[in-house]
């Protein structure tokens, strides 16, 4: 009888075990001990790309990161050093695409470098996107840039020290930094760039505030920037980041070629310069504007196509009253155009929207993306192909899911100022 019993209840479990893997729509992770290692499981079923997290999330184990802004020792961060920015990161795949979720506490999200008026200048500007300290390092104002999550990826392993390096292999900012002939030179840069003519890094790159717009991330790229006849000889200044698409001309020059002929690619400045008055000093105003609208955290490029209800602005007085097609806009004495004082990140409610929102397109828009800001954190999900269309080595390529290098980076209400965590590692259980 208890040979039976226990006959039976192996028979039982080895069913329902098999029963479960059958129908299971993701791999079961296994638990690791690793704190470097992202390990993507294959699911059956994708997660609807929203915002919101899908129950099947749960079956994918999270990696605690800490993106900690570095102090790379020429100030380039100051006020930023050693902030740090916790966040986890789950990824699946399936036949075609991979899948990230990230996640991450953050107190506040605020609109992007909006435009206010100076009653004491009687101009036009915007917040600046990064905070601003005095001589003695004592913050006089709060930020107003972007929340940002960056990735960098190596692509066909073209960049050796991505290996051990991953985000700091192509981040020229020390003193003294090592050049691409292994010269030691002063520090020059705060710009990324590879070390060699072959050498190229994927960089995925999601400003929330603005790609989210279109539900999309911004599939971007790093090349040598030219090497050391363009980043030495001009004092470092050579960028090797570019957006896909753009490819350099051949002999090399620093003005690449857009093989992308869509006009509008992805979000653009609502900014230009015109002249007081139409004769005095050229001055920089929005371009746009929605005459008394209230809490707009950007314009949509379809807003300003004929009979959108975004407006021309076509002069600027020297009092600041804005004329644009129809009619004024006259800011003085308006405390809704202001910029509030004291510290605070905030504005006006009428205060004019610095970016207009349009899709990202071709190379650029690889990356499918949506995020929420939950009034504490951010929750970001996204995928993209384990293989892309791309024929220009712009891309980092899944398909053979092989054990992939990477970093990642977190910015808070900032321009460049970023927390980072290298040396990671993504792994697809198989």
């Amino acid at each position: 009888m208890k040979t039976s019993f226990v006959l039976f209840f192996f028979i039982s479990v080895t069913v329902f075990f098999a029963y479960c893997t059958k129908t299971a729509q993701i791999v079961a992770p296994t638990e690791t001990a690793s704190t470097n290692e992202l390990i993507s499981y294959k699911t059956s079923a994708a997660p609807t790309i929203d915002g919101v997290v899908d129950a099947i999330w749960d079956n994918a184990t999270k990696l605690a990161v800490t993106p900690t802004v570095p102090d790379p020792g020429n100030g380039l961060f100051a006020g930023y050093q050693g902030t740090q920015y916790p966040a986890t990161i789950r990824a699946m795949y399936d036949d075609q695409y991979i899948y990230f979720l990230a996640e991450w506490n953050d107190p506040s999200n605020y609109q992007v470098q909006p435009w206010f008026f100076n009653p004491t200048t009687q101009r036009w500007a915007q917040r600046a996107n990064a905070k601003q300290f005095d001589v003695n390092g004592v913050l006089t104002k709060e930020g107003m840039g972007q929340d940002q999550l960056a990735m960098l990826w190596n692509i066909d392993n073209s960049t050796p020290k991505f290996i051990t390096q991953t985000c700091y292999a192509s981040c020229h900012i020390f003193t003294p930094y090592r050049n691409f002939s292994g010269v030691m030179v002063p520090n020059k840069s705060g710009n990324h760039y590879t070390n060699g003519p072959n050498e190229k890094i994927d960089m995925w790159w999601c400003h929330l505030n603005k790609d989210l717009v279109t539900g999309q991330m911004d599939d971007q790229y790093q090349d040598w920037a030219g090497g050391p006849s363009v980043t030495d000889t001009v004092g470092g200044s050579g960028n090797g980041r570019h957006a896909d698409d753009l490819v350099p001309p051949v002999p090399f020059s620093t003005a690449y070629v857009n093989t992308n002929t869509n006009t509008s690619n992805g979000a653009f400045n609502n900014t230009q310069s015109l002249k007081l008055d139409g004769t005095g000093a050229s001055v920089n105003v929005p371009k746009w504007i929605v005459p008394d609208a209230v809490g707009q955290l950007y314009y949509l490029a379809t807003d300003t196509l004929p009979g959108g209800k975004a407006l021309k602005v076509t002069g600027i007085s020297s009092t600041g009253v804005l004329t644009y097609v129809g009619g004024t806009l006259d800011p003085n004495g308006k405390a809704e155009y202001l910029d509030n004082a004291g510290v605070a990140p905030t504005v006006g409610t009428k205060c004019i929207p610095a970016f207009i929102s349009a899709p990202l397109t071709m190379g650029r828009a690889d990356i499918v993306a949506q995020g929420k800001y939950t009034g504490t954190g951010w929750v970001l999900e996204y995928k993209r192909l384990l293989k892309t269309p791309d024929v220009l080595k712009q891309d980092i390529d899944f398909s053979s899911l092989s054990d992939q290098p990477f970093g990642i980076a977190i910015f808070n209400t900032a321009n460049y100022q970023h927390g980072i965590q290298p040396n990671l590692l993504l792994k697809f259980a198989k």
